[in-house]
């Protein structure tokens, strides 16, 4: 048995203690950086949620058409003014780090402790824009949009009225 393992088969103690702390410890570390009081890492972290959530949305449509890029870009562009490589960047990471993704908590979380509730509805008009831009709406789309009006707390009307904000322009 290596020495870290007593001879009953069992983890020692101490040795498990210490993996214990190690684990807490990474975790700490990990959670500290989601709530760094650096503003800029604030920023990014909203941008980066905002960002993965809109592309939720397309990638819920099996097929990603050119133009949910471009309402999803644009949608970013006007509510971060970001520069065409900071957009880029954003874009590139938000797509990595939805594929990686198990559930949508961290990103609505952000978007609850920083976005108004104006920010909000606006967030979910946007997602409505990249669902339809492809011009017709998956089902698939409409739930990942239901899950994330919910977790940021907008209720139906809202979800319903952002909807047809987006269906009566297009």
């Amino acid at each position: 048995f290596p020495s870290w393992v007593s001879n009953a088969g069992s983890i020692q103690p101490s040795i498990l203690t210490a993996m214990l702390h190690t684990l807490k410890d990474l975790f700490n570390a990990m959670t500290a950086a989601a709530h760094s009081p650096k503003p800029e890492a604030r920023e990014h972290a909203v941008q980066l949620a905002t960002s993965v959530l809109l592309v939720e949305v397309m990638r819920a449509d099996p097929e990603i058409h050119p133009a949910e890029r471009t309402i999803l870009a644009t949608a970013l562009r006007h509510q971060f003014a970001l520069t065409d490589p900071e957009l880029n960047q954003l874009v590139a990471q938000a797509e990595h780090t939805a594929q990686s993704a198990y559930d949508y908590h961290r990103f609505t979380t952000s978007i609850n402790e920083h976005f108004s509730h104006a920010h909000k509805v606006n967030m979910i008009e946007a997602m409505w824009q990249v669902a339809y831009a492809d011009g017709h709406l998956d089902p698939q789309e409409e739930a990942v949009i239901r899950q994330v009006a919910d977790l940021i707390y907008l209720d139906h009307p809202e979800f319903i009225r952002a909807k047809l904000a987006v269906v009566q322009t297009a």
